[in-house]
């Protein structure tokens, strides 16, 4: 992640590109919304950096090869619909009351990750709402299937940080390449085990009408089942895009969670506007989070987008350049190479959010319009923008509303100066942005009554 930071903070002041050297690869860095628009609008293929990710995803959409991607898209786009969505914020407000009662234990106590309690939260939300399964990650955090998903996850981070680990031939004689395909195939197995027999069900289904409408709502499974209509998606497509979502779902969403409970445990005065936001939409109430209070939760939306704009969960996203690529400046991206799009400096570029870029200030997305759509990207940009964006925030808008309805984040550090709380937070970059110290808070009692829980 040092590199990729210092070569941003080179492309800002070098009016928004650089180039580095990635092995025997050439990469141009960019760091500018314009010039990002750009090249995201013209050059839709993924670069090597995605290569990795195929080992699991095969052609899932969101790195596939276009011609793959382009069909697959509108089949999945109509599954993300407003309606569809609305169906899914009870699972997710069922899951963060358990998520609140599973963070009690921390109450008034020492320091502790919240990681963990986001990570299996967001788990059990996406594969209720993805799968249909319920995997009971937060009570249950050792099953094989979550721990061969989160050791995955970690093998594959390594290959895409480290040139020679992407070389096949290389990979394959060292022990970590055997763990990776022990891994693959359970998670291969869990997932076709859940496909089948969501295809078993739709056959029986339409054959008994007592069977169907027996759920208040369509997994993502069922409704891209149905979506694919006559052009009828295969088993290994449907694992494929299943498994887009699932680890794309659950790893952005607990890193935006988990950034913003940080951030707020070292801004007391935004956690209190929070709270009386909350205060405002709830009162004393009880009552567990619905989907008509979300649109209400506007300056918690402001927090997050403020979080996730200096802690991207993907901070960099890569394009091949299948043709040149003219830029305003007159320089050309020439055809053949690669670019990267920086986006932990381009979300910190003075050019778009003036001189206080690095600073946290959540009202900067109350004060009117981006200068620029692409400023701001935490979902991608373009085309091949992240479909589950909308997704994403529900799920930690009502994780963080029950949460904060319940406790208050303070620092993990007691002794904390206010200007130790104001340093950056230090990262990493494994597939995902991380925070090196492990996303370290304490919580306190509000001595509220536990949030309702919903029943199921």
């Amino acid at each position: 992640m040092k590199a990729f930071i210092e070569f941003g903070l080179e492309a800002i002041k070098n009016n928004g590109v650089t180039s580095l050297w990635l092995g025997y690869d050439f990469y141009t860095v960019i760091a500018d919304a314009v010039i990002a628009d750009i090249v995201m609008k013209s050059c839709l293929e993924k670069s090597k950096l995605s290569d990795v990710t195929q080992h699991l995803l095969g052609n899932g959409s969101l790195f596939a090869p276009v011609t793959v991607w382009r069909p697959r898209r509108k089949v999945v786009a109509p599954t993300f619909s407003q309606k569809n969505l609305q169906a899914f914020v009870e699972i997710f407000s069922q899951q963060s009351c358990i998520l609140a009662e599973q963070l009690s234990f921390a109450a008034n106590k020492e320091a502790f990750s919240v990681w963990k309690y986001f990570n299996t939260f967001t788990m059990d939300s996406i594969s209720e709402t993805a799968l249909g399964v319920k995997v009971n990650a937060q009570t249950q955090p050792d099953q094989p299937f979550l721990v061969a998903f989160d050791e995955y996850c970690e093998l594959i981070a390594a290959r895409m940080c480290q040139p020679w680990l992407r070389i096949d031939a290389l990979y394959k004689l060292l022990p970590d390449s055997k763990k990776l395909d022990k891994n693959k195939k359970l998670i291969w197995d869990y997932v076709d085990k859940v496909v089948k027999s969501k295809l078993a069900n739709q056959e029986d289904n339409i054959s008994s009408e007592e069977n169907v409408n027996k759920s208040a709502y369509k997994t993502f499974l069922e409704l891209i089942i149905e979506s694919s209509g006559n052009r009828r998606f295969t088993d290994e497509e449907l694992r494929e895009e299943t498994l887009v979502i699932v680890l794309a779902g659950t790893d952005t969403s607990a890193v935006g969670a988990s950034f913003t409970s940080v951030m707020l445990s070292r801004h007391t005065d935004v956690q209190n506007k929070v709270y009386e936001e909350l205060c405002e939409i709830f009162g004393d109430s009880s009552r567990p989070v619905t989907y008509a209070d979300l649109p209400k939760l506007k300056y918690l939306e402001t927090v997050i987008k403020e979080t996730m704009r200096l802690y991207t969960p993907v901070p960099i996203i890569s394009r091949k350049l299948d043709k040149d690529v003219n830029l305003p400046s007159g320089l050309t991206l020439v055809k053949d190479s690669d670019a990267i799009i920086n986006i932990w400096a381009l979300h910190r570029n003075p050019r778009y959010w003036g001189k206080d870029a690095a600073e946290f200030r959540p009202e900067r997305f109350l004060e009117g319009p981006l200068e620029h759509p692409a400023a701001f990207m935490p979902f991608s940009h373009g085309a091949r923008n992240c479909l589950g964006y909308q997704y994403a925030m529900m799920v930690m808008k009502t994780a963080l509303a029950t949460v904060l309805r319940r406790y208050r984040f303070v620092p993990a550090e007691p002794s904390a100066t206010e200007a130790d709380l104001r340093k950056p937070l230090r990262v990493k970059y494994d597939i995902m942005m991380r925070d090196v110290d492990n996303y370290m808070v304490r919580i306190e009692s509000r001595g509220k009554s536990s949030v309702m829980t919903i029943k199921t």
